[in-house]
């Protein structure tokens, strides 16, 4: 297998088999970019803050449908807003469970995260119908083959699509979103891509590189939370749970 997680100074690594050289991918919501992110990105109003709908006042709950690293998702959060991640890949999942982990630790984000950001582990057509709140808004960011193959200079981003693949089932997850979210959906494609799944949103809002289309979706919140057998689904799943299921 070219890639395995490896736990060092407690906390997990992704390694490159065929590349031991390269860094490892760790996520950390502490420190680097991530952190960076966090202290000077908010000042002039990122593009995704208003594409979620983001305004004075108001701070949706989302959901990352897409979570990837956890980039996005964690920015949001530090904006305000209540950030459930959803991510497939159980591999690129232990880690965003570890960061969770460390970032809850912190003395400075710790009590943010544990407030505003959770993760489940699953197919995300099956996992945003048991997310532990209504979402007021779902956020969509599925893996796009790029035109120029060196463009993937982003060590991290290559591994993550090399090991998640073509969101080959996008499509479908734009259409189970669409009837869920009670706000709206949000999704970020490349700047020269087509409408996912072929539907026009209602705006976009655009950036040298990506665009964020806007799906409007209204409809009344119900505050109810899905359940099976008279119990809350398995799918709900805290950080803690996450953390059991892969030790």
């Amino acid at each position: 297998m070219k890639y395995c997680l490896q736990l060092h100074d407690q906390q997990w690594q992704l390694i490159d088999q065929d590349e031991p050289d390269l860094t490892p991918v760790v996520i950390d919501f502490v420190s680097g970019k991530t952190a960076y992110r966090r202290k000077y990105g908010h000042a002039g109003g990122e593009a995704i803050s208003k594409a979620v709908g983001i305004k004075k006042g108001k701070r949706p709950t989302i959901v990352d449908a897409t979570a990837g690293l956890g980039r996005d998702a964690f920015v949001l959060a530090t904006m305000g807003c209540r950030v459930h991640m959803i991510e497939r890949s159980e591999m690129i999942g232990t880690l965003l469970e570890d960061g969770l982990r460390r970032a809850v630790e912190d003395e400075k984000i710790g009590a943010l995260i544990k407030d505003r950001l959770s993760l489940t582990c699953g197919d995300s057509r099956q996992a945003l119908l048991h997310v532990p709140f209504a979402p007021e808004v779902i956020y969509v960011d599925p893996m796009f083959p790029l035109k120029d193959k060196s463009a993937l200079v982003k060590k991290d981003m290559r591994i993550v699509q090399d090991i998640v693949g073509q969101d080959r089932d996008a499509d479908e997850l734009l259409k189970v979103a669409l009837t869920i979210a009670t706000n709206r959906v949000v999704v970020k494609r490349p700047a020269y891509a087509d409408y996912l799944a072929g539907i026009k949103p209602q705006t976009s809002i655009k950036t040298k590189k990506h665009r964020f289309d806007i799906y409007l979706t209204p409809r009344p919140v119900v505050h109810d939370h899905p359940k099976k057998n008279g119990r809350p689904s398995e799918a709900m799943t805290t950080t803690t749970a996450f953390a059991q299921t892969f030790r």
